[in-house]
């Protein structure tokens, strides 16, 4: 029986850096101290290292890393804040949680990100921030749209969740996914990559007094243990993660460019096997550094494809099924279908196929003739 091909292979991962991982955890169990301390404090240093970024604040989750991003600008009931209908639910959940209303702006068709000229159709005098998601680990291109946001007091919220690593061409400079707007937002779940062994989020900003802030939030609100000047929530990175994170981060550059490398591998193999008809591969958008933290193509037929590469014991995942908008949740907010076409468009024809830093292009090659032997039916 054929081998099953998941979609990502954490243990073929865990198997080439297992001494490193276990002498961190030995390190942790050794110290006792489990909840934020060195490990962290280590972790957010190197963190803003890598990024360039003046803070980087360690919480619980990349979900409460977007709603610690947002209660650190007081957003609240009455105020709207742009964000895209193609993207993991947390992207508008954490605006709702507080009361703020989600506007969507729909995407791109190639690159699947948020469409900027649809983002400056929906500004009101209620805007009060805009959040960005690099979805699949990619950037959004928001040069030529900051000067054009920030004079309106309109603050961007990055949701890089997907994206660590990830970086633009700005000018001669190269920027990191996460450290444009008023606050980067990052998870480090498993399925990342750059993933912890369970949850864990973080926060990045150039700013001191709105870092401080976000410092106090995940604690409670809490300047001094039992002194709290706010109401925060309990959002605190646990050493383990932070340790664990500390050694990924070392080989994640490494890991980066093999992604990018079976990113080319599927390409070009999509066009040996005469599919470039048949399906659309995921389109780099000029300037920037794309991380393939998911390999998405739209393909007719997706689902009766889906169907077949699970017979032939071959992973695929679909992102997303059910546009943001149009979440049972939000029907409150009054869309309807048709509202966001390209977005609605992407989650009945997108697929994503097994990727990470291991597969080998013999693996992938077995992905492709199955795809177009599909095709041929």
């Amino acid at each position: 029986m054929t081998r099953n091909l998941p979609s990502l292979d954490l243990k073929r991962n865990y198997d080439r850096i297992r001494d490193e991982i276990r002498e961190a955890l030995e390190g942790v169990l050794d110290s006792q101290h489990f909840i934020m301390g060195p490990e962290v404090e280590s972790l957010e240093r190197e963190t803003e290292s890598y990024l360039g970024v003046d803070h980087a604040i360690g919480c619980a989750s990349g979900t409460d890393a977007l709603l610690l991003a947002l209660m650190g600008l007081d957003i609240k009931e009455g105020d709207e804040v742009i964000t895209t209908p193609y993207s993991f639910f947390a992207s508008a959940s954490c605006i709702a949680r507080l009361g703020a209303t989600p506007v969507f702006a729909d995407v791109d068709p190639d690159t699947y990100l948020i469409d900027m000229d649809k983002v400056m159709e929906n500004i009101t005098s209620k805007t009060r921030a805009f959040m960005p998601v690099h979805v699949f680990g990619q950037m959004v291109p928001l040069e030529g749209f900051y000067d054009d946001l920030v004079p309106k007091g309109i603050e961007i919220i990055e949701d890089a969740a997907q994206a660590f690593g990830s970086w633009r061409e700005k000018g001669k400079d190269l920027k990191r996914a996460g450290t444009w707007g008023k606050a980067g937002c990052f998870s480090f779940f498993p399925t990342k990559n750059l993933g912890g062994y369970g949850d864990g989020g973080m926060v990045t900003t150039n700013e001191s007094d709105y870092s401080e802030r976000i410092s106090r939030l995940r604690v409670h609100g809490a300047g001094k243990t039992y002194y709290h000047d706010e109401l925060g929530i309990n959002s605190r990175l646990d050493a383990i993660q932070a340790a664990i994170l500390r050694v990924k981060l070392r080989h994640l550059d490494e890991w980066l460019e093999e992604r990018r490398l079976a990113a080319d591998r599927y390409k070009v193999l999509a066009a040996e096997y005469g599919l470039l008809e048949k399906i659309s591969l995921p389109v780099e958008l000029d300037g920037n550094f794309h991380i393939y933290h998911q390999y998405v193509i739209r393909a007719q037929d997706r689902d009766e494809l889906m169907k077949y590469l699970s017979s032939q014991e071959i992973s695929s995942r679909i992102y997303y099924p059910v546009c943001l908008h149009l979440q049972k949740c939000f029907s409150y907010l009054g869309y309807s279908e048709g509202d966001m076409p390209v977005a609605e468009s992407l989650s009945k024809s997108t697929l994503a196929l097994p990727i990470f830093p291991e597969i080998t292009s013999e693996e992938q090659e077995r992905v492709i003739s199955a795809i177009a032997d599909f095709y041929k039916g």
